[in-house]
């Protein structure tokens, strides 16, 4: 057998794994709608995405992007101001796009979801009562009626490269639907505040503030538990749990 690459475990947990070997990376997983909305999203976005090299279930193979990540939860970024306000202009023209075909969330859905995950969390003493509290408050903001756009739906700043300030691509597609703008905006300056004012200078257009930071909030509070049970710890510095301390 022919040698190969090495390869190199991105992420891995019971429902899906992504591997690198080379230039190539194969996503493993569980849930093939998942992957089905994936490919899809990718074919109708407008801005730049990885290459589909084939697809044998339950294996996805994409081409590698070029350039480096954004940035990552957690830790600084070095990106300048421009190649931030190069992913908010790519946000922007991802949200300009026609709609995908399939169904988002309803409010009456993340609501329920809401609660579900706050229950969760002060039964189980997985942080202080205040703080679900608040940031419990903080997030219902979100839950009003909003014009639907193309949204990525899972926009961490580790799936936007650049090289420079010129954006490359945008990967793991497979939360894309129609939903919250806003949602979008928050995901991608999550942990990064002092990112958010280039990202709304590239977006273009005025935002609502309070409902950016009520969704930090809301996905903050909805992403504990399945951090904790698939082995992530949201507790690391300038993570999810630092995210909600940061907004009291």
């Amino acid at each position: 057998m022919a040698d190969v690459e090495e390869v190199e475990v991105v992420v891995a947990h019971q429902e899906r794994a992504t591997l690198r070997i080379g230039a190539v990376f194969l996503k493993i997983d569980s849930d093939q709608r998942r992957t089905d909305v994936e490919v899809e999203a990718m074919t109708m976005a407008p801005i730049p995405t990885p290459e589909v090299l084939w697809r044998k279930p339950p294996v996805l193979a994409l081409a590698a992007l070029p350039g480096a990540a954004l940035g990552r939860l957690g830790e600084p970024s070095t990106a300048s101001p421009g190649a931030w306000a190069a992913a908010g202009a790519a946000v922007r023209m991802l949200h300009d796009a026609p709609l995908p075909p399939w169904a988002g969330r309803s409010v009456d859905e993340i609501a329920s979801s809401l609660d579900a995950e706050c229950e969760w969390l002060l039964a189980n003493d997985a942080l202080p009562t205040d703080l679900v509290t608040h940031n419990r408050r903080v997030a219902e903001t979100v839950l009003r009626p909003w014009t639907p756009v193309f949204m990525h739906g899972d926009l961490q700043v580790a799936h936007v490269f650049l090289d420079g300030d010129a954006i490359t691509g945008v990967v793991d597609w497979s939360e894309a639907g129609p939903g919250d703008a806003l949602y979008d905006l928050a995901s991608l300056t999550l942990g990064h505040p002092e990112h958010l004012s280039d990202v709304i200078a590239g977006y273009g257009t005025d935002v609502d503030l309070d409902v950016i930071r009520a969704w930090w909030s809301l996905r903050s509070l909805t992403a504990i538990r399945w951090l904790v049970e698939h082995g992530f710890d949201p507790s690391s510095p300038g993570c999810e749990i630092d995210v909600l301390r940061a907004q009291l």
